[in-house]
């Protein structure tokens, strides 16, 4: 059994608790408050004058699928030979050796959804994956989660720029989606009705693709939706209405301009990188007051990096310019926190410091927005210290 003793506590969903006490048991938060009663051969870490937290999370990075430290050897986020594979799974090329992990660990984050890149329409499945192991299935929380879907330039960049065929335009992204998902409907409707009949449903074949694509139509998945441009935005939505799946926006570089129509619909944004140069048209738009339009409009938002586009350590960063921009303080902690754990299906278990959920904890030595001065001092995950700075 670990406390943390003396901190101001971040709970982040029930308040400020000062000079508080963390008690850890068996990876859980076995208690927390002001007058916590710490058993006897309990390990006492004093963190009086620090601040703790919950760990952070990411709610969109390649991670693990593309190092940051290698060429082409690492990279295995985007299949450029196939603008359809939603069978992919990030989990088979996740490296847990990727510095992007270590360096996460070392600025807080402790859980991270790691999805397929942006070069197809349709990319592959996402999991969600603690921020420490020595393989893949220790670091593993949730799998499938979600199933990564792109709209706009990369697609059409990577095939009809480079290899001068579909998607070659827009209307094309869209089709290629819409057909693929539609041969899904079809799937199921003859899937259900082999299923009624044994001896049809002996020899029935399955389909790799359209069986990850089910997943999607039946709500076991959510989608991606990687979009910048609000008319891209607004695409990504009419095919999830007309499709009846849910879906989380993904970058959300231009929904400041639709803000109500997401707002209207229930659709949750995450947005970054932030701090990025526009480097691509549909980044011409882009403000760090973004997540603060959307927050008054009524749009639940996290934030993103993008690993490796920007490295983790700029994630507290981003929030911290959000700040300045116009978000709430509060609001941006939870768009670190509570938010993405929520979007990810997982604020039962994380995003917030409260009894009963993991032990996934980082002490600061400062508020963690004051990102001149504060430092991370110590990263736990499922309780155990798994980054502790050097003194």
């Amino acid at each position: 059994m670990i406390a943390l003793k003396g901190g101001k506590i971040l709970t982040i969903t029930k308040g400020v608790i000062e000079g508080g006490t963390i008690l850890i048991e068996n990876g859980k938060i076995k208690a927390v408050g002001k007058d916590v009663k710490i058993p006897s051969g309990t390990e006492v870490i004093d963190v009086t004058g620090k601040v703790v937290m919950p760990g952070i999370v990411d709610p969109h990075t390649h991670a693990g699928i593309s190092m940051e430290e290698v060429g082409w050897e690492g990279r295995d986020h985007n299949e450029i030979t196939d603008p359809i594979t939603p069978h992919l799974r990030a989990i088979d090329a996740i490296k847990p050796e990727d510095h992007g992990f270590q360096e996460a660990r070392e600025y807080g984050i402790t859980t991270v959804c790691v999805v397929p890149g942006s070069a197809n329409p349709i990319g592959g499945l996402g999991a969600i994956v603690k921020c420490y192991g020595n393989t893949v299935e220790e670091m593993l929380v949730k799998e499938p989660f979600c199933l990564k879907m792109a709209f706009g330039e990369n697609p059409r960049n990577v095939y009809g720029q480079g290899m001068k065929k579909a998607p070659y335009t827009r209307m094309a992204v869209a089709g290629l989606i819409r057909e693929w998902l539609t041969k899904a409907q079809n799937y199921i409707k003859k899937k259900e009705a082999a299923k009624k009949k044994p001896e049809e449903w002996e020899k029935f074949e399955k389909d790799i693709k359209l069986e990850a694509l089910e997943k999607l139509l039946r709500k076991e998945v959510v989608a991606y939706a990687h979009a910048h441009t609000s008319y891209d935005i607004m695409t990504a939505i009419r095919l999830s209405e007309e499709f009846g799946y849910d879906m989380i926006l993904q970058h959300s570089t231009e929904a400041h301009l639709v803000a109500n129509e997401l707002a209207k619909r229930g659709i949750r944004a995450v947005c970054g990188p932030l701090l990025t140069a526009r480097y691509k048209v549909e980044l011409r738009h882009r403000t760090p007051e973004t997540p603060a339009i959307l927050y008054r409009a009524g749009v639940k938002v996290a934030f993103t990096v993008d690993h490796p586009v920007l490295p983790p350590k700029v994630l507290p960063i981003s929030a911290a310019v959000a700040v300045r921009e116009g978000l709430p303080e509060e609001e941006a902690l939870k768009a670190l926190t509570i938010n993405p754990a929520e979007f990810l299906g997982l604020d039962d278990r994380i995003g917030s410091i409260e009894e009963g959920k993991d032990a996934d904890l980082v002490v600061l030595t400062g508020h963690p927005l004051d990102v001149m001065r504060t430092k991370v001092e110590m990263t736990f995950i499922d309780g155990k210290i798994v980054y502790e700075a050097k003194s």
